[in-house]
């Protein structure tokens, strides 16, 4: 097990550049037959170094999760779960995002699904470029209505930003999340969840609109025509 050191939350893909990394071996009471680790950086960084530096003889399967609160729709971009889960998908590692909705106390039926998941990937019978988002709801699972295999919702953020003052005296911003506004379509991942269903949602890392190849290729006679016309002299 290797977990960030801190809260990594809405922070995506993102791999630490700048700066080095640390990494702390822990005990877990719990469970000391784990090894377990806690590095100060990104969920990607802890795949990377677990892939690279920690698991040496291969990895067979990422587990990234199980995050306290839903990743759906366009969330997936920034959530730190699925972005973790991104990197072994990158390396070429069968990955899977998990996370329960919303608050909970209870992660047992997540970690069962997971476990299942884990095998059906193990025996081959998912390939090994997969990467999935799954989210559970926050109930019994006597109470869970189903599975569902779904497509990514649309949802749309009123983001608030407060305004202050340092110590000094200069301005600093915080982004508040506002409330979402989703839209609600049969098969998406929200829709599962607001009918207490799991949902799966296969994802992959090529984001390229292919509907709008067409529209584009109408542009590049004007864009060439930009890039060949002289250039203004500097200072002009």
């Amino acid at each position: 097990m290797i977990a960030p050191d801190r809260e990594q939350s809405g922070i995506g893909a993102a791999i630490t550049l700048h700066h080095p990394l640390r990494l702390t071996k822990l005990r877990m009471p719990s469970h000391p037959e784990v090894d377990t680790y806690a590095v100060q950086g990104t969920p990607g960084d802890c795949v990377i170094l677990g892939l690279q530096n920690i698991l040496k003889d291969g990895v067979d399967l990422v587990v990234s999760g199980i995050n306290d609160g839903a990743n759906l729709g366009n969330d997936v971009l920034v959530s730190g779960t699925v972005g973790g889960a991104m990197h072994a998908y990158f390396a070429g590692v069968p990955a899977i995002a998990l996370s329960v909705a919303w608050k909970t106390q209870d992660f047992r039926p997540a970690a069962r699904l997971a476990a299942t998941l884990a095998d059906l990937v193990l025996s081959e019978r998912l390939p090994s470029d997969v990467l999935l988002n799954v989210n559970v709801p926050d109930l019994p699972p006597d109470q869970i209505e189903g599975i569902a295999i779904t497509h990514l919702s649309h949802q749309t953020y009123v983001d608030v930003i407060e305004q202050s003052e340092d110590a000094r005296g200069r301005m600093i911003y915080w982004i508040t999340r506002g409330k979402p506004v989703v839209e609600v379509e049969p098969g998406t991942d929200v829709w599962a969840m607001r009918n207490r269903q799991i949902s799966i949602t296969p994802l992959q890392s090529d984001l390229a609109s292919r509907e709008q190849f067409e529209l584009l290729a109408t542009f590049l006679p004007v864009l060439r025509q930009a890039l060949t016309a002289p250039l203004p002299a500097v200072g002009d």
